[in-house]
Protein backbone atom coordinates (compact mmCIF):
# COMPACT_ATOMS: atom_id res chain seq x y z
CA UNK A 1 0.00 0.00 0.00
CA UNK A 2 1.52 3.28 -1.20
CA UNK A 3 1.83 5.93 1.44
CA UNK A 4 0.03 9.40 1.30
CA UNK A 5 2.40 12.36 0.60
CA UNK A 6 2.99 14.64 2.73
CA UNK A 7 2.25 18.15 1.81
CA UNK A 8 4.80 20.66 3.96
CA UNK A 9 3.20 23.70 2.34
CA UNK A 10 -0.11 22.61 3.15
CA UNK A 11 0.55 21.84 6.74
CA UNK A 12 2.05 25.53 7.06
CA UNK A 13 -1.00 27.33 6.07
CA UNK A 14 -3.56 24.94 6.80
CA UNK A 15 -5.12 23.55 3.94
CA UNK A 16 -5.65 19.54 3.65
CA UNK A 17 -5.21 17.78 0.74
CA UNK A 18 -6.63 14.78 -1.00
CA UNK A 19 -5.38 11.70 0.28
CA UNK A 20 -2.43 9.68 -1.64
CA UNK A 21 -1.10 13.38 -2.74
CA UNK A 22 -4.48 14.25 -4.70
CA UNK A 23 -4.48 18.25 -6.13
CA UNK A 24 -7.93 19.75 -4.37
CA UNK A 25 -7.72 21.10 -0.82
CA UNK A 26 -10.19 22.05 1.80
CA UNK A 27 -9.24 25.21 3.72
CA UNK A 28 -10.74 26.09 7.02
CA UNK A 29 -11.93 29.54 5.88
CA UNK A 30 -13.52 27.56 2.95
CA UNK A 31 -15.70 25.41 5.71
CA UNK A 32 -16.59 28.46 7.19
CA UNK A 33 -14.44 27.71 10.30
CA UNK A 34 -11.41 29.30 11.90
CA UNK A 35 -8.66 28.45 14.13
CA UNK A 36 -8.80 29.61 17.67
CA UNK A 37 -6.40 32.32 18.94
CA UNK A 38 -6.75 30.71 22.61
CA UNK A 39 -5.39 27.19 23.60
CA UNK A 40 -7.68 26.77 26.47
CA UNK A 41 -11.26 27.85 27.12
CA UNK A 42 -12.04 31.64 27.86
CA UNK A 43 -14.65 30.15 30.60
CA UNK A 44 -13.56 27.94 32.87
CA UNK A 45 -15.56 25.13 34.53
CA UNK A 46 -18.00 25.79 31.56
CA UNK A 47 -19.05 22.17 31.88
CA UNK A 48 -20.17 23.06 35.45
CA UNK A 49 -17.54 19.74 36.72
CA UNK A 50 -15.90 21.21 39.37
CA UNK A 51 -17.91 22.40 42.68
CA UNK A 52 -15.33 22.56 45.53
CA UNK A 53 -17.43 24.71 47.85
CA UNK A 54 -20.67 22.29 48.05
CA UNK A 55 -22.61 20.47 45.69
CA UNK A 56 -25.94 22.30 46.86
CA UNK A 57 -26.31 25.04 48.67
CA UNK A 58 -30.47 25.93 50.04
CA UNK A 59 -31.41 28.30 51.50
CA UNK A 60 -29.90 31.27 49.33
CA UNK A 61 -31.06 34.79 49.98
CA UNK A 62 -27.51 37.16 49.01
CA UNK A 63 -24.91 37.01 46.12
CA UNK A 64 -22.27 34.42 46.41
CA UNK A 65 -20.47 31.29 44.81
CA UNK A 66 -22.82 29.13 45.91
CA UNK A 67 -22.17 25.61 43.87
CA UNK A 68 -20.12 25.20 41.02
CA UNK A 69 -16.58 27.28 40.54
CA UNK A 70 -16.63 30.38 38.84
CA UNK A 71 -20.77 30.97 38.63
CA UNK A 72 -21.17 33.53 40.84
CA UNK A 73 -25.03 34.56 41.63
CA UNK A 74 -26.15 38.39 42.57
CA UNK A 75 -29.36 37.91 44.60
CA UNK A 76 -30.92 41.32 45.93
CA UNK A 77 -34.07 41.25 47.79
CA UNK A 78 -35.97 38.91 45.62
CA UNK A 79 -36.72 35.41 46.96
CA UNK A 80 -34.82 32.80 48.76
CA UNK A 81 -33.44 29.83 46.47
CA UNK A 82 -31.30 26.61 46.16
CA UNK A 83 -28.62 26.14 43.30
CA UNK A 84 -26.88 22.68 43.14
CA UNK A 85 -25.01 20.82 40.64
CA UNK A 86 -27.07 18.61 38.86
CA UNK A 87 -25.98 15.73 36.95
CA UNK A 88 -26.97 15.13 33.63
CA UNK A 89 -28.15 11.34 32.33
CA UNK A 90 -30.01 11.98 29.40
CA UNK A 91 -31.22 14.88 26.65
CA UNK A 92 -29.44 17.27 24.38
CA UNK A 93 -27.06 18.39 26.65
CA UNK A 94 -25.98 14.90 28.19
CA UNK A 95 -26.02 13.53 24.66
CA UNK A 96 -23.74 16.43 23.72
CA UNK A 97 -21.19 15.54 26.26
CA UNK A 98 -22.03 17.24 29.54
CA UNK A 99 -22.55 15.13 32.68
CA UNK A 100 -23.25 18.21 34.74
CA UNK A 101 -25.16 21.71 35.08
CA UNK A 102 -25.76 24.49 37.47
CA UNK A 103 -28.92 24.92 38.49
CA UNK A 104 -30.76 27.33 40.81
CA UNK A 105 -34.49 26.44 42.26
CA UNK A 106 -37.19 29.08 43.49
CA UNK A 107 -37.41 28.07 47.08
CA UNK A 108 -39.34 31.08 48.50
CA UNK A 109 -41.32 33.30 45.42
CA UNK A 110 -41.33 36.83 44.93
CA UNK A 111 -44.39 37.50 43.06
CA UNK A 112 -43.72 41.51 43.01
CA UNK A 113 -40.29 42.30 43.41
CA UNK A 114 -39.46 45.78 44.07
CA UNK A 115 -37.98 47.95 41.43
CA UNK A 116 -34.35 47.76 42.70
CA UNK A 117 -34.46 43.92 42.92
CA UNK A 118 -32.65 41.87 41.01
CA UNK A 119 -31.47 37.93 40.10
CA UNK A 120 -29.08 37.17 38.12
CA UNK A 121 -26.07 34.64 37.40
CA UNK A 122 -22.82 35.93 36.62
CA UNK A 123 -18.72 34.98 35.31
CA UNK A 124 -15.82 37.74 35.77
CA UNK A 125 -12.80 38.02 34.04
CA UNK A 126 -9.44 39.05 34.21
CA UNK A 127 -8.53 41.47 31.41
CA UNK A 128 -5.57 40.13 30.87
CA UNK A 129 -7.29 37.05 29.83
CA UNK A 130 -9.71 39.47 27.09
CA UNK A 131 -6.38 40.57 25.30
CA UNK A 132 -7.21 38.78 22.00
CA UNK A 133 -10.67 40.74 21.68
CA UNK A 134 -8.62 43.86 21.01
CA UNK A 135 -11.27 45.87 22.50
CA UNK A 136 -11.01 49.59 22.39
CA UNK A 137 -8.93 49.25 18.75
CA UNK A 138 -9.87 49.26 15.36
CA UNK A 139 -9.04 45.71 15.08
CA UNK A 140 -11.90 44.79 17.75
CA UNK A 141 -13.46 41.57 17.47
CA UNK A 142 -16.93 39.94 18.22
CA UNK A 143 -18.18 37.80 21.15
CA UNK A 144 -20.04 34.80 20.22
CA UNK A 145 -21.62 32.89 23.34
CA UNK A 146 -22.93 29.91 23.35
CA UNK A 147 -24.44 27.57 26.22
CA UNK A 148 -27.15 25.04 27.01
CA UNK A 149 -29.66 26.36 28.98
CA UNK A 150 -33.37 24.58 30.53
CA UNK A 151 -36.22 26.15 32.32
CA UNK A 152 -39.58 25.40 33.12
CA UNK A 153 -40.44 28.89 31.74
CA UNK A 154 -40.17 30.17 28.01
CA UNK A 155 -39.36 33.18 26.47
CA UNK A 156 -37.36 36.26 26.00
CA UNK A 157 -33.83 36.03 28.74
CA UNK A 158 -31.05 38.29 28.36
CA UNK A 159 -27.78 38.42 28.33
CA UNK A 160 -25.65 41.65 29.91
CA UNK A 161 -21.66 41.99 28.89
CA UNK A 162 -20.66 44.51 31.14
CA UNK A 163 -16.89 46.47 30.65
CA UNK A 164 -15.75 46.90 34.19
CA UNK A 165 -12.73 48.91 33.22
CA UNK A 166 -14.72 51.46 31.60
CA UNK A 167 -18.07 53.15 33.30
CA UNK A 168 -19.67 49.89 32.99
CA UNK A 169 -20.06 50.79 29.33
CA UNK A 170 -21.99 47.45 28.46
CA UNK A 171 -24.02 45.49 25.77
CA UNK A 172 -26.73 43.16 26.19
CA UNK A 173 -27.97 40.19 23.73
CA UNK A 174 -30.93 37.79 24.18
CA UNK A 175 -32.15 34.25 23.57
CA UNK A 176 -35.68 32.35 23.37
CA UNK A 177 -36.61 29.60 25.30
CA UNK A 178 -38.87 27.58 23.06
CA UNK A 179 -40.07 24.58 25.09
CA UNK A 180 -40.10 23.83 28.88
CA UNK A 181 -38.08 21.67 30.29
CA UNK A 182 -36.01 20.94 27.14
CA UNK A 183 -32.39 21.35 26.76
CA UNK A 184 -31.57 23.88 24.28
CA UNK A 185 -28.91 25.39 22.64
CA UNK A 186 -28.26 29.21 22.67
CA UNK A 187 -25.77 31.66 20.57
CA UNK A 188 -25.36 34.92 21.36
CA UNK A 189 -23.26 37.62 19.39
CA UNK A 190 -21.91 40.60 20.89
CA UNK A 191 -20.58 43.38 18.92
CA UNK A 192 -17.26 44.51 18.24
CA UNK A 193 -15.95 47.51 20.24
CA UNK A 194 -13.77 50.38 19.38
CA UNK A 195 -14.23 51.88 22.43
CA UNK A 196 -12.48 51.43 25.61
CA UNK A 197 -9.51 49.04 26.16
CA UNK A 198 -9.26 46.03 28.50
CA UNK A 199 -6.87 46.75 31.00
CA UNK A 200 -3.98 44.02 31.09
CA UNK A 201 -4.01 42.97 34.37
CA UNK A 202 -5.51 40.73 37.03
CA UNK A 203 -8.14 42.71 37.79
CA UNK A 204 -11.60 42.77 37.03
CA UNK A 205 -12.09 43.56 33.34
CA UNK A 206 -15.80 41.72 32.42
CA UNK A 207 -18.43 39.93 33.23
CA UNK A 208 -21.41 38.24 32.00
CA UNK A 209 -24.53 38.44 33.39
CA UNK A 210 -27.38 36.12 32.62
CA UNK A 211 -30.52 37.78 33.85
CA UNK A 212 -33.21 35.74 35.66
CA UNK A 213 -35.38 38.38 37.35
CA UNK A 214 -35.86 41.94 38.50
CA UNK A 215 -37.83 44.39 39.50
CA UNK A 216 -38.34 47.72 37.11
CA UNK A 217 -34.75 49.58 38.15
CA UNK A 218 -33.98 46.53 35.32
CA UNK A 219 -36.26 47.41 32.44
CA UNK A 220 -38.03 49.90 30.17
CA UNK A 221 -35.02 50.63 27.67
CA UNK A 222 -34.42 49.00 24.72
CA UNK A 223 -31.52 45.75 24.72
CA UNK A 224 -29.47 47.59 21.84
CA UNK A 225 -29.33 44.14 19.93
CA UNK A 226 -25.54 43.39 21.05
CA UNK A 227 -24.05 47.09 20.74
CA UNK A 228 -22.03 48.28 23.03
CA UNK A 229 -23.60 51.46 24.67
CA UNK A 230 -23.15 53.51 27.98
CA UNK A 231 -24.39 51.93 31.17
CA UNK A 232 -28.31 51.87 31.36
CA UNK A 233 -29.44 49.83 34.01
CA UNK A 234 -33.21 49.86 32.34
CA UNK A 235 -32.16 47.96 29.41
CA UNK A 236 -30.34 44.85 31.52
CA UNK A 237 -33.93 43.05 31.39
CA UNK A 238 -35.88 44.98 29.36
CA UNK A 239 -38.43 42.44 27.66
CA UNK A 240 -37.06 39.54 29.95
CA UNK A 241 -39.67 37.07 30.60
CA UNK A 242 -38.42 34.36 32.44
CA UNK A 243 -39.31 35.83 36.09
CA UNK A 244 -38.05 33.40 38.14
CA UNK A 245 -38.70 34.24 41.28
CA UNK A 246 -42.36 34.72 41.15
CA UNK A 247 -43.01 31.39 41.84
CA UNK A 248 -41.72 27.93 43.90
CA UNK A 249 -42.46 26.17 40.83
CA UNK A 250 -39.49 28.19 38.82
CA UNK A 251 -36.31 26.77 37.71
CA UNK A 252 -33.60 27.35 35.41
CA UNK A 253 -30.09 25.32 34.36
CA UNK A 254 -27.42 25.95 32.54
CA UNK A 255 -23.74 23.94 31.20
CA UNK A 256 -21.38 23.96 28.16
CA UNK A 257 -20.54 27.67 28.32
CA UNK A 258 -18.41 28.61 25.86
CA UNK A 259 -17.09 32.26 24.75
CA UNK A 260 -15.52 33.03 20.90
CA UNK A 261 -13.41 35.30 19.31
CA UNK A 262 -15.47 36.40 16.72
CA UNK A 263 -18.72 35.67 15.38
CA UNK A 264 -20.46 32.12 14.73
CA UNK A 265 -23.18 30.70 13.90
CA UNK A 266 -24.68 27.41 14.86
CA UNK A 267 -23.23 25.59 11.66
CA UNK A 268 -19.75 27.86 12.12
CA UNK A 269 -19.64 27.38 16.16
CA UNK A 270 -16.18 25.50 16.98
CA UNK A 271 -16.58 22.21 19.58
CA UNK A 272 -16.78 22.85 23.12
CA UNK A 273 -13.12 22.82 24.61
CA UNK A 274 -13.36 19.75 27.11
CA UNK A 275 -10.32 19.72 29.82
CA UNK A 276 -9.46 16.95 31.73
CA UNK A 277 -11.22 16.79 35.57
CA UNK A 278 -7.70 17.73 36.84
CA UNK A 279 -6.92 20.51 34.40
CA UNK A 280 -10.19 22.18 34.51
CA UNK A 281 -9.87 21.96 38.50
CA UNK A 282 -6.30 23.73 38.22
CA UNK A 283 -7.68 26.50 36.61
CA UNK A 284 -10.38 26.69 38.80
CA UNK A 285 -8.13 26.78 41.73
CA UNK A 286 -6.14 30.07 40.84
CA UNK A 287 -9.81 31.65 42.59
CA UNK A 288 -10.66 29.16 45.01
CA UNK A 289 -9.00 26.49 47.14
CA UNK A 290 -10.72 24.33 49.42
CA UNK A 291 -7.78 22.96 51.95
CA UNK A 292 -10.33 21.33 54.66
CA UNK A 293 -13.63 20.70 55.25
CA UNK A 294 -15.60 18.12 57.75
CA UNK A 295 -17.10 15.43 55.32
CA UNK A 296 -15.79 12.67 57.90
CA UNK A 297 -13.61 12.23 61.05
CA UNK A 298 -12.98 15.83 61.01
CA UNK A 299 -12.35 16.00 57.99
CA UNK A 300 -8.39 15.83 56.31
CA UNK A 301 -5.62 17.22 57.91
CA UNK A 302 -4.78 20.64 57.09
CA UNK A 303 -1.06 20.62 57.39
CA UNK A 304 1.91 20.89 59.67
CA UNK A 305 1.53 23.54 62.45
CA UNK A 306 4.12 25.27 65.06
CA UNK A 307 3.83 27.12 68.45
CA UNK A 308 5.60 30.68 67.59
CA UNK A 309 4.94 31.08 71.18
CA UNK A 310 2.75 29.44 74.25
CA UNK A 311 -1.00 30.29 73.31
CA UNK A 312 0.42 31.57 69.82
CA UNK A 313 0.18 28.85 66.90
CA UNK A 314 0.43 29.32 63.60
CA UNK A 315 0.41 27.20 60.02
CA UNK A 316 1.31 27.57 56.63
CA UNK A 317 -0.51 26.62 53.16
CA UNK A 318 1.64 26.93 50.15
CA UNK A 319 -1.19 27.67 47.13
CA UNK A 320 -1.29 25.18 44.11
CA UNK A 321 -1.26 26.57 41.88
CA UNK A 322 -0.55 30.06 42.50
CA UNK A 323 -3.55 32.60 43.65
CA UNK A 324 -4.81 35.28 41.66
CA UNK A 325 -4.17 37.59 44.72
CA UNK A 326 -3.60 37.41 48.49
CA UNK A 327 -6.98 35.31 49.37
CA UNK A 328 -9.45 35.63 52.08
CA UNK A 329 -9.69 32.63 54.08
CA UNK A 330 -13.10 31.40 55.28
CA UNK A 331 -13.40 29.07 58.08
CA UNK A 332 -15.90 28.16 61.36
CA UNK A 333 -15.71 30.07 64.27
CA UNK A 334 -16.94 27.83 66.97
CA UNK A 335 -15.76 26.65 70.43
CA UNK A 336 -13.13 23.83 70.00
CA UNK A 337 -13.69 23.39 66.18
CA UNK A 338 -10.48 22.48 65.60
CA UNK A 339 -7.73 20.27 66.99
CA UNK A 340 -3.46 20.38 66.91
CA UNK A 341 -2.05 17.02 67.52
CA UNK A 342 1.02 18.02 69.59
CA UNK A 343 4.07 16.74 72.35
CA UNK A 344 1.55 13.30 72.81
CA UNK A 345 -1.43 15.68 73.15
CA UNK A 346 -4.27 17.81 71.79
CA UNK A 347 -4.84 21.36 71.89
CA UNK A 348 -8.14 22.69 70.73
CA UNK A 349 -9.05 26.01 69.10
CA UNK A 350 -12.09 27.73 67.27
CA UNK A 351 -10.92 29.59 63.91
CA UNK A 352 -8.40 29.87 61.35
CA UNK A 353 -7.74 32.95 60.22
CA UNK A 354 -4.99 34.70 57.20
CA UNK A 355 -1.91 35.68 59.53
CA UNK A 356 0.04 37.07 56.77
CA UNK A 357 0.61 36.67 53.00
CA UNK A 358 1.93 38.59 50.02
CA UNK A 359 1.76 38.74 45.92
CA UNK A 360 5.20 37.92 44.60
CA UNK A 361 5.58 37.99 41.02
CA UNK A 362 1.82 38.89 40.33
CA UNK A 363 0.82 35.73 42.29
CA UNK A 364 0.57 34.80 45.81
CA UNK A 365 2.29 31.32 46.53
CA UNK A 366 2.06 30.61 50.17
CA UNK A 367 -0.07 32.21 53.40
CA UNK A 368 0.15 31.90 56.97
CA UNK A 369 -2.60 31.23 59.03
CA UNK A 370 -3.21 32.04 62.86
CA UNK A 371 -4.65 29.25 64.50
CA UNK A 372 -7.28 31.43 67.01
CA UNK A 373 -8.03 30.24 70.03
CA UNK A 374 -5.18 27.97 70.49
CA UNK A 375 -4.66 27.52 74.35
CA UNK A 376 -1.11 26.12 75.52
CA UNK A 377 1.71 24.73 74.35
CA UNK A 378 5.73 25.47 74.53
CA UNK A 379 7.15 28.08 71.59
CA UNK A 380 9.54 25.71 69.24
CA UNK A 381 6.47 22.70 69.39
CA UNK A 382 5.05 21.43 66.02
CA UNK A 383 1.81 19.57 65.73
CA UNK A 384 -0.75 18.84 63.03
CA UNK A 385 -3.71 20.56 62.58
CA UNK A 386 -7.58 19.32 61.41
CA UNK A 387 -11.32 19.85 62.41
CA UNK A 388 -12.25 18.12 65.66
CA UNK A 389 -15.98 17.36 64.51
CA UNK A 390 -17.61 16.57 61.44
CA UNK A 391 -20.75 18.24 59.89
CA UNK A 392 -19.75 22.19 60.35
CA UNK A 393 -18.71 22.82 56.48
CA UNK A 394 -15.90 24.07 55.33
CA UNK A 395 -12.93 24.51 56.95
CA UNK A 396 -10.70 26.08 55.47
CA UNK A 397 -11.16 27.95 52.11
CA UNK A 398 -9.27 30.50 50.37
CA UNK A 399 -10.94 32.85 47.90
CA UNK A 400 -9.03 35.32 45.85
CA UNK A 401 -11.92 35.69 43.41
CA UNK A 402 -12.60 38.86 41.41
Amino acid sequence: MALSKIDVANMVTGATPVANGGTGQTTLAAAGLSKRPNATPLIINGDMAVAQRSTSSTGNTGSGYHACDRMAWSISGIGTYTVAQESLTSGPAFEAGFANAVRIDTTTADASPASADYLYMQYNFEGQDLQLFKKGTSSAEKFTLAFWVKSNKTGQANVEFKDKDNSNRHAIGSYTISSADTWEHKIVVINADTTGAFGDDNGKSMNINWWLDSGDDYTGVAEGDGAWLANDADRANNNGALQIARNTANDWAITGIQLEVGEYTSSTLPPFQHESFGDNLHRCRRYTQLHMNTDENGGPFLGLCFAYATNNWQSQLLCNPPMRIVPAVTSVNSSSAYVIFSNGGTINYNQIDLNDATVSGGVCTIVDLALDGASGGTAGHAGKTRGNSTGLGTMCLLSSEL
